[in-house]
């Protein structure tokens, strides 16, 4: 059996049928049908406009951002597809808090749903620290098919690690 570490959360169910995918080697072609192009997002500062104005439509009193680009050390192994960080430091006599949103440079080549998931689940860390409920609530006001996307980027991230033997169908 396959082991599925994106999706191991997910009912045996759902992991089944990607299963299904993988074997049949169907999961890119899948994952293409839903998710057909890409998105035009591709330098930081394209990053920071797209951040800022999704910021800007759905949470126009959390406390700004200041820096937001792709970076290419966040590995998906230690499970860090976006990072939020707020750095203090002390200028003169004021403590200066700077915010930064840092998103996977594998999300370049993504589909546009799957970087807008990533960085509303990011934009969401401003008002909710924790994963928990008002976390996921506020996820889904900014984006109601959340649940569903995250779901999807997790299956996008399994056919990313497939060997290319497994399923070669639209990768670079």
């Amino acid at each position: 059996m396959i082991p599925l570490r994106y999706l191991q959360a997910y009912p045996a169910t759902l992991q089944d049928k990607v299963r299904i995918l993988i074997a049949q080697e169907r999961l890119g072609e899948h994952l293409a049908q839903r998710y057909p192009g890409r998105h035009e997002v591709q330098s930081d500062k394209a990053l920071y406009a797209y951040v800022a104005s999704l910021k800007l439509q759905h949470l126009k009193n959390a406390p700004g951002i200041d820096k937001v680009l792709y970076d290419s050390k966040l590995d998906v192994v230690q499970r860090a597809l976006g990072l939020h960080t707020a750095i203090s430091r002390v200028q003169g006599r004021r403590l200066k808090a700077k915010k930064e949103i840092r998103v996977a440079s594998l999300f370049k080549a993504a589909a546009p749903e799957f970087l807008q998931t990533i960085v509303v689940h990011e934009l969401a860390h401003l008002k909710e620290s924790d994963h928990d409920k008002a976390f996921y609530q506020l996820c889904t006001h900014m984006l109601p098919d959340y649940h569903q996307r995250e779901f999807d980027l997790r299956v996008y991230l399994t056919w990313c690690e497939l060997p290319p033997a497994n399923d070669a169908a639209g990768k670079e």
